[in-house]
């Protein structure tokens, strides 16, 4: 594979140019920081001015449409950041997820003529001595690249991912904007406050940079498959790259079909075990996570496939986290202490993963956030009650100086979207059962490893404390069984708790 030699030093220099590019500079960068505000403001006066005042619903419609409207326009670095947004199902409000949904799939597609070009140049030969068959109608069309089904001259069926072009520019040039915009947010718009605009900004920038050359795509894909194949795991798949046909561009890979990952109706019908399917994937991200430090970090319904044969086909690669050891061992003891309920080693490797400054009081952490207290049932608080909780927890961590490392960023989101995911795959799966399952497995397969990496003696891990982990569901009583109904049904009540004093609060105002 000769698009692979020196690939580790190319990921060093890529990752090397994110200071420079997200630097905060004393003049703005050209017209682009006009551009962007005039859009942006243009979007909010439209919602300020018709739809502000149609009700909380509307409302929030309003402004998710018009800023999904408005970063299409602004190009490929902005609808990136909305597709982020759109795999973040509880880290953003519904309606943005919702809205941004659309720009996973539904950007406008680059002539052909573009994209033959683009193959060719990279390939160095015209498509038809690589390619049986093109075709010229892209299978899906995103911010960095769209993908076209092929065929190799040999007769395999492949997808060809290309990049837009020019894209790499417009992502620096957008990326320069948003560093010198950033600074001047800080406590203006409270969605930001915690995450730190500048911060962000610099998050974003690792995220998209490593995008921008496949070859990095197609080492991502070999990495987490070499994972998948040393720790058995042979229910889910990943596509091939192909040997040769890898550029900074133009990807060329295994084309792999099966079912929408949304569709389970579809698969219990075909015969497909929809349980088991969503175990075998939660137990792989976890073993990448937490015993090789890689992973797919990127995982909504889009990049996933349910082949017929029940193995769960992973695609794109283009987001993967990548922890060194120490990282990844702050992971392991994160999730071990958490089954554990061992909050001051939650809290200790929050720290070792960059979340908290190395400095940080754990003790003082533990007092101010109230982390020692007993369970607190939310559904039996009030919604003033539960908006004055999560302020004083905001205001005590934006103090402590929180922040969100991108690969802690990436683990969170998918977590979100696995959780997610049971209810359309598992609905009635018991969660405290499965938590014991799960940690079991975990025991029996690489207990000793585990109890080496986080300085235990083999057969010396803490058990699990049931008691502890429905503390941190925020269930007080002593179930037995929680399965994710019974969570929906707790997020539903406090949902509308929020709504309804939402509309009091509108109606006072009147």
């Amino acid at each position: 594979m000769p698009w692979r030699d020196g690939i580790e030093s190319l990921r060093r220099a890529t990752r090397a140019q994110v200071p420079e590019l997200t630097r905060h500079r004393r003049l703005p960068p050209g017209l682009r920081v006009a551009e962007v505000g005039s859009l942006l403001m243009k979007a909010l006066a439209g919602w300020y001015l018709l739809d502000r005042r149609r009700g909380p619903e509307i409302s929030r419609r309003s402004i998710a449409h018009r800023l999904r409207v408005a970063f299409e326009t602004l190009g490929p670095t902005y609808i990136k950041l909305g597709q982020i947004i759109s795999s973040g199902e509880g880290l953003f409000p519904p309606e943005l997820v919702d809205e941004f949904r659309h720009c996973r799939d539904q950007v406008p597609p680059e002539d052909f003529s573009v994209v033959r070009r683009t193959v060719e140049e990279d390939l160095g030969c015209p498509i038809a001595e690589t390619f049986q068959s093109f075709d010229p109608v892209p299978l899906a069309a995103a911010s960095i690249a769209q993908v076209h089904a092929a065929r190799l001259r040999s007769g395999e069926n492949v997808v060809v991912k290309v990049q837009r072009p020019q894209v790499a520019r417009l992502v620096r040039r957008d990326l320069a904007a948003m560093s010198w915009i950033a600074p001047y947010l800080i406590g203006r718009i409270p969605v930001t406050a915690l995450a730190n605009p500048p911060a962000l900004v610099e998050l974003f920038a690792e995220t998209i940079v490593e995008e921008l050359d496949f070859r990095l795509e197609g080492q991502n894909m070999l990495d987490v498959a070499r994972v998948l194949a040393e720790t058995d795991q042979r229910a889910l798949v990943v596509p091939r790259p192909h040997p040769e046909l890898v550029t900074r561009r133009v990807l060329v890979m295994e084309r792999l079909d099966g079912f929408s990952w949304g569709d389970a109706e579809a698969m219990r019908a075909y015969g497909i075990d929809t349980e088991a399917v969503l175990k075998a994937g939660l137990i792989a991200f976890l073993e990448g996570t937490l015993l090789y430090g890689v992973f797919h970090g990127d995982l909504h319904g889009g990049n996933l496939l349910v082949m017929r044969d029940g193995r769960v086909a992973l695609l794109d690669f283009g987001i993967t986290g990548r922890l060194g050891d120490y990282e990844r061992q702050a992971f392991l003891r994160l999730l071990i202490s958490g089954t554990a309920n061992d909050i001051r080693s939650q809290v200790e490797a929050m720290r070792d993963l960059g979340a908290l400054p190395e400095d940080t009081d754990v003790d003082a952490v533990i007092r101010d956030l109230g982390l020692d207290r007993g369970p607190i049932d939310p559904t039996k608080m009030s919604a003033e009650e539960l908006t004055a909780e999560l302020s004083a927890v905001t205001k005590a961590l934006l103090g402590y100086g929180a922040r969100m490392p991108k690969e802690l960023m990436l683990f969170v989101k998918d977590m979100l979207f696995l959780d997610g995911a049971i209810a359309l795959m598992a609905p009635d799966l018991d969660l405290l059962g499965e938590i014991v399952s799960i940690f079991t497995y975990f025991q029996e397969h690489h207990g000793e490893r585990i109890a080496r990496d986080i300085g235990l003696e083999p057969g010396s891990e803490p058990a699990v404390d049931i008691a502890g982990i429905r503390a941190q569901l925020g269930v007080a009583d002593p179930v037995d069984s929680l399965t994710y109904r019974d969570i929906a049904e707790r997020r539903q009540i406090m949902r509308q708790r929020f709504e309804h004093s939402r509309r009091g609060r509108d109606a006072g105002k009147q």
